[in-house]
C-alpha cells in the first residue's frame, strides 16, 4: 500500500501542486481510493436521410406503366430476393389482373357510363318513333393469362415489396429496376430558405399564420419572435411546430404595433434567413 502524506498547508488550487506525479496518486485498495469515471461515449450525430417520392405514381396511366414493368421483371429478380415461386405468381397474377382492370375494365364502365347519360336524355326527350332500348355493359375479355384474383391486389403487392426491401436483398440496382425506389427529392438550400408568415387580428388575439413552404419534412421547429414596440426590440416567443400560431398576449389600452419574424430551426440550431418582418396594431 503506498503511503500519502498531505502538507498542513496544501491547497487544491496550488498551482505548484503537480497531479501528474504517479507518487501522488491512489490506487485501488487504498483508503480514500475513488475509481476514475467511465469515458463518456458520445452518440454519433445522426443526419436526416435523403427523403424520397413514394414509388407508386399517382396518375393512373403512370401506374399502368409501373404495374407493367414490375409484373415483367420480377421474375429475373426472384432468386436475388429470394423469392419463392408462388410469391412470384401471385406478383404476377395480381400485377396482371390490376392493368386489366385500370387499362381496359374501368375506361369501358365510363364509356358506358356517358351511353348511360345520353340515353337517359334520350329516354326523357327523343323523337318518339321507337322503343327505348338502354345500353347494356359488355366488360372487355380478359387477356390471355389473365384471371380475376382476390380484393386487395395492390395491398399484396406493397405488402411484399415492404417483404423485399426489409431483407436487405434488394440492391439500388435491383430496387430501380422493379421501379420500387422513389426519386430523391431535393431539399431546400439551408442558407437561403426563408420562411413567409403573416399576422392578422383574431378576437383577442394575433394569429400568426406560417407553414414549411413545401419542405416539411426538413424541419423540425419554427421560431418566432415579437417585437412590441417596448424599446426592447425582437425578443423570443415560442418554438412552434404546427403551422398557425396564436399570440394570446393581452392587448395594452392604446393603440401599438407589434413586430413578427420568425425562422426555420433544425435539431436546435437556426437555418435560413429570418422572414420578413410582419407587422400588426394591436391595442385601443
Amino acid at each position: 500500500m503506498k503511503t500519502v502524506f498531505f502538507d498542513a498547508g496544501f491547497f487544491f488550487d496550488d498551482p505548484n501542486t503537480y497531479w501528474g506525479d504517479p507518487s501522488y496518486q491512489l490506487e485501488p485498495g487504498d483508503a480514500g481510493y475513488v475509481p476514475p469515471f467511465p469515458p463518456i461515449s458520445e452518440p454519433p450525430a445522426q443526419h436526416k436521410r435523403m427523403r424520397r417520392n413514394t414509388y407508386y405514381p399517382i396518375r393512373q396511366a403512370d401506374q399502368i406503366v409501373w404495374l407493367t414493368n414490375f409484373c415483367n421483371k420480377i421474375s429475373g429478380h426472384a432468386a436475388a430476393l429470394g423469392l419463392t415461386p408462388a410469391q412470384v405468381a401471385q406478383l404476377v397474377a395480381d400485377c396482371g389482373w390490376l392493368i386489366y382492370v385500370l387499362q381496359s375494365w374501368l375506361p369501358a364502365v365510363r364509356n358506358w357510363a356517358l351511353s348511360c347519360t345520353d340515353g337517359a336524355t334520350e329516354a326523357q326527350t327523343g323523337p318518339g318513333t321507337g322503343l327505348m332500348a338502354l345500353p347494356l355493359f359488355a366488360a372487355p375479355a380478359l387477356p390471355a393469362g389473365v384471371a380475376a384474383t382476390n380484393t386487395g391486389a395492390l395491398n399484396r403487392i406493397f405488402s411484399l415489396i415492404q417483404t423485399i426491401k426489409d431483407s436487405g436483398k434488394s440492391t439500388e440496382t435491383i430496387s430501380t429496376d422493379l421501379g420500387i425506389i422513389g426519386s430523391e427529392m431535393t431539399g431546400p438550400d439551408m442558407d437561403t430558405i426563408q420562411p413567409i408568415i403573416d399576422a392578422i387580428l383574431a378576437a383577442n388575439h394575433v394569429r400568426i399564420k406560417w407553414g414549411w413552404g413545401g419542405f416539411a419534412g426538413y424541419f423540425d421547429q419554427i421560431e418566432i419572435q415579437v417585437d412590441r414596440n417596448d424599446g426592447k426590440g425582437f425578443v423570443f416567443l415560442t418554438y412552434d411546430t404546427t403551422p398557425g400560431y396564436n399570440d394570446t398576449q393581452p392587448f395594452p389600452a392604446a393603440p401599438v404595433v407589434w413586430t413578427y419574424r420568425a425562422i426555420y430551426r433544425v435539431d436546435d440550431h437556426q437555418v435560413g434567413q429570418w422572414s420578413n418582418p410582419v407587422k400588426v396594431t394591436v391595442g385601443g
